[in-house]
């Protein structure tokens, strides 16, 4: 018997501390959630299952951090992007390993699982991306 997960944010990250990118798909109208939500964004329903999502795609679009928050404050500066994977699906994160100088639009990442956590907010595992 398998195990039906919620479709929620706290469920992406379990899948996260378990370094699987999973999307939430629509079994009425094929649409696919990324970060998944508990319903269709397009059609409504509740007829969900959750697929695997490639782990590499290209940069879309990009900033440089130089102010951060407290808990994020050893990194600066950081960079954060939005990456684009197969299906048009995007996600945004922290990319790791690359410079302002070296970061281009288009250029290919993968995501990546950081076992860290934090007593402060974020406290679960995090994923971040780097160069594919």
């Amino acid at each position: 018997m398998s195990v039906e997960y919620p479709f929620t944010v706290a469920t992406f990250y379990k899948f996260i501390t378990e370094k699987k990118l999973k999307a939430a798909k629509c079994d009425n109208c094929g649409s696919v959630l990324l970060p998944p939500k508990p319903m269709c964004t397009t059609c409504f329903s509740v007829n969900l299952k959750w697929i695997d999502v490639n782990n590499t795609g290209k940069l879309l679009s990009y900033t440089v951090i130089h102010v951060a928050p407290e808990q994020f404050q050893s990194m600066v500066p950081y960079i954060v992007g939005i990456i684009e994977f197969d299906g048009g699906l995007r996600l945004p994160g922290i990319i790791k390993d690359v410079t302002s100088e070296q970061i281009e639009i288009g250029m290919k990442l993968k995501i990546d699982f950081d076992e860290t956590t934090s007593d402060n907010w974020p406290k679960w595992n995090r994923y971040f991306f780097r160069l594919a």
